[in-house]
């Protein structure tokens, strides 16, 4: 069985590198977000690739349709395994993200953003939504019209997820943490266990191995968790 385990390589490029080169790409797939790719640049996918990972472009695109649609396809044209969106963009912008890889031999996954991890009810409700899992399910619905393959969102919205959108329509999960960690800067979090559980395809987790004092053994004890 492919691992559910996504290794967000929130780090400084040699930092990023040097722990990739100590993982095993049977384990786990690689997220490479805005910290590392804004500070090397496309190498850095080459990089990953060449060492046998499955990479989640994490850079949430969200702008008018075309822009978002040229973004995405040089994304794609890099080889990376997974894009997101942000759903909030609206309908146009979400067709012209799946449509850019209309053609393409091995397309990335697409996937749309919902809300955040990191945000609170209180943070919502300042933007004027008043209630984030509510929200999390009309986004996903949105997503899913548009032709997405999937969402980003909290672990505790993927069972309303699946319920309303059908088991295929593929969750990830962030805010994965164990249950006597630090949030850190999470809001809605949720042992790894609990997520596949819950039902999610995939989990992200990054400080709770890259920050370990031993990382290859922190992923391990997560593999074991939820085997």
């Amino acid at each position: 069985m492919t691992s559910p385990i996504i290794v967000a390589l929130d780090l400084e490029h040699d930092l990023a590198l040097g722990l990739a080169k100590s993982l095993d790409p049977n384990n786990c797939r690689l997220k490479v977000g805005s910290q590392l790719f804004t500070s090397v640049g496309p190498s850095v996918i080459e990089e990953l690739s060449a060492l046998g990972f499955d990479i989640f472009l994490d850079l949430k695109f969200h702008d008018i349709p075309n822009t978002v649609a040229q973004s995405v396809k040089a994304a794609a044209n890099l080889g990376v395994w997974m894009i997101n969106v942000h759903t909030s963009g609206g309908s146009s912008m979400m067709r012209a993200a799946k449509e850019a890889t209309t053609g393409l031999m091995d397309p990335p996954l697409i996937i749309g953003v919902t809300m955040l991890t990191s945000l609170s009810e209180k943070d919502v409700n300042e933007l004027g939504i008043q209630d984030i899992s509510n929200q999390v399910v009309s986004l996903a619905s949105l997503a899913k019209k548009n032709s997405l393959d999937g969402i980003v969102c909290s672990p505790n919205d993927v069972g309303s997820v699946k319920e309303l959108l059908g088991k295929d329509f593929v969750t990830v999960t962030p805010g994965i943490r164990s249950s006597n960690s630090s949030k850190d800067d999470q809001s809605r979090v949720s042992t790894a266990r609990n997520a596949i559980e819950n039902g999610s395809d995939y989990i992200v987790i990054g400080r709770p191995i890259t920050q370990s004092n031993n990382p290859m053994k922190s992923l391990d004890s997560i593999i074991k968790e939820i085997s």
